[in-house]
């Protein structure tokens, strides 16, 4: 036996696994991109709406978001694509990337599951060799669809861009397949390398946003810097994907040494050792539910603050843009009201970002699932004066009040900035107050989690593809004209756009209720089922 041994039956059980969820990755992420490239030219009929946009990119909070926007003196769809869509996409292929390798090598360690493969005929190497091949192959399949989509979109672009723009972010997959490959060697928990991976996911973003906006040198110290300077569609360039290539085989070398340097299950970083006694804080099941998802909620806490500083600083911008461009307008002019007002693209904006922030309450909500799954709940439940009704409910309270802090945080940034431009202090609580109306309709998709999670567990995968639904809706729906019953299926639909319009408190309460009422179906369930 050789320390390949059993790696082709490995990555053909990982692809078994993962039958749902890699096409769902690879799905969601090509037709987001695909999708909004073909809107552009309905949105930026000429040249001129294009060089109005150019002059909206060309700003140190945009360029920090974005990227540092080249081509923008001759605007084209090319460039708009690379411009406002390459660092968002860049960001999501590390995000599956990273998920994925944590998920077939530490998490299977932490859960024992790697120890019985590893009593058969497998070799020491096969798991990360089967997982790294697995995760290299997602990210060139998602590049290939990528670009056979960008090929044929509406907005003609050319090409050898789109093979350029393609493998940029694919260039970013890699880079991070290698760097969870290595965070799973060093993390002896799944959520701590989850957590180290995306905190230098992180990293690399801010060091390209603090390299755009000054010199330019620190953005050649992050893989989304390489993939940005390739400048697709404007004069494009192969050679700053040598790094990247550069980096994963050293990842990837590093990976395979650290793990001939520690034992099965074992981190080489050890996890430190606790105090003797805990603290206050930590006495009852809502303490552990805020300390189970408290990484989670410091990185959308921060994300969205971030988001909502920077549509603070731009809004006037925008909304200047919208007043001169008709689609704009007609996009927009669902709302009611003023098209081209600022409070009405706040209001935009603050029912978009409610919508994403959506996927922080799903992840909490999942911890219910994952604690079950794992096998920890089944202890608890019989070692302590603990019913399943107070466990459940510790955790719904924890991801309702981090949801109101993960909201409230984009609706305080970007109210905050834009009172500044203004000089009124109600401006600010006015953007709050808009950011937060949006919880009802979250707080829906949270109560079909929890259905789902008391009644039907194993499909409870399905609230991605309900989140994903609310997400096309809501951004495409207005473009494509879709028929009004096709909207209101939405939550967000409902809710009322703050500020700029008129609260209405009916819409509130109908969502409130329905959430109640879900939460309700699914706690009952809980109660009744075996725990798994």
């Amino acid at each position: 036996m050789t320390t390949l041994s059993g790696t082709g039956s490995l990555i053909r059980l990982i692809l078994r696994r993962d039958r749902i969820r890699i096409p769902v990755w690879i799905l969601a992420i090509a037709a987001t991109v695909v999708s909004s490239v073909a809107s552009f030219p309905g949105i930026y009929a000429d040249a001129d709406d294009r060089q109005a946009r150019a002059a909206l990119m060309n700003n140190p909070a945009t360029v920090a978001l974005s990227g540092p926007g080249h081509g923008l003196d001759n605007y084209t769809f090319g460039a708009m694509t690379a411009n406002e869509l390459g660092g968002f996409t860049a960001v999501a292929f590390a995000l599956m990337s990273i998920l994925l390798v944590v998920r077939h090598t530490r998490a299977e360690e932490e859960s024992g599951r790697a120890e019985l493969i590893r009593a058969a005929v497998v070799g020491r190497h096969a798991a990360m060799t089967a997982t790294l091949t697995v995760g290299l192959g997602t990210n060139l399949l998602l590049g290939g669809i990528l670009a056979l989509g960008l090929v044929s979109s509406p907005a003609q672009l050319g090409l050898a861009g789109s093979l350029l723009f393609a493998a940029s972010m694919t260039a970013v997959g890699v880079v991070f397949t290698g760097m969870a490959a290595v965070t799973a060697q060093l993390m002896e928990h799944s959520r701590a390398a989850t957590g180290l991976a995306a905190a230098l996911l992180g990293l690399a973003f801010a060091l390209r946003a603090a390299g755009d906006i000054g010199t330019g040198t620190l953005s050649w110290l992050s893989p989304i810097g390489w993939a940005q300077a390739t400048r697709a569609y404007v004069d494009g360039r192969w050679w700053p994907l040598l790094p990247a290539l550069g980096l994963t085989v050293v990842l990837v070398i590093t990976a395979y040494v650290l793990r001939t340097r520690r034992d099965e299950g074992a981190g080489l970083v050890r996890a430190g050792l606790g105090r003797a006694e805990a603290s206050g804080w930590l006495a009852g099941p809502i303490a552990l539910a805020f300390r189970l998802q408290r990484g989670v909620l410091i990185g959308w806490m921060v994300a969205f603050v971030l988001f909502g500083l920077f549509i603070g600083s731009m809004a006037d911008q925008a909304a200047a843009f919208v007043a001169e461009n008709e689609m704009a307008r007609r996009y927009f002019s669902r709302l009611g009201g003023s098209a081209a007002a600022t409070e009405t693209l706040l209001a935009t904006y603050m029912s978009l970002m409610a919508m994403v922030g959506t996927g922080y309450a799903l992840q909490a909500t999942l911890l219910l699932r994952s604690e079950e799954a794992s096998g920890r709940l089944e202890p608890l439940l019989g070692g302590a004066p603990l019913s399943r009704l107070r466990w459940a409910s510790s955790h719904l309270v924890a991801t309702l009040a981090g949801s109101v802090l993960v909201l409230g945080g984009a609706g305080l940034g970007a109210g905050v900035v834009y009172a500044g431009t203004t000089g009124e202090v109600v401006d600010a609580a006015a953007v709050l107050a808009g950011a937060l109306t949006h919880l009802p309709a979250l707080w829906v998709l949270a109560g079909f989690a929890v259905t789902l999670f008391g009644l039907a567990p194993a499909a409870i995968g399905l609230v991605w593809a309900a989140l994903a639904g609310v997400v096309f809706l809501g951004m495409f729906g207005p473009l494509l004209q879709l028929p009004e019953w096709v909207s209101d299926l939405s939550p967000f639909a409902h809710t009322p756009q703050l500020p700029g319009a008129e609260f209405t408190a009916g819409p509130i309460i109908v969502l409130v209720a329905l959430a109640t009422a879900l939460v309700l179906a699914g706690l009952t369930g809980f109660r009744r089922r075996d725990v798994r």
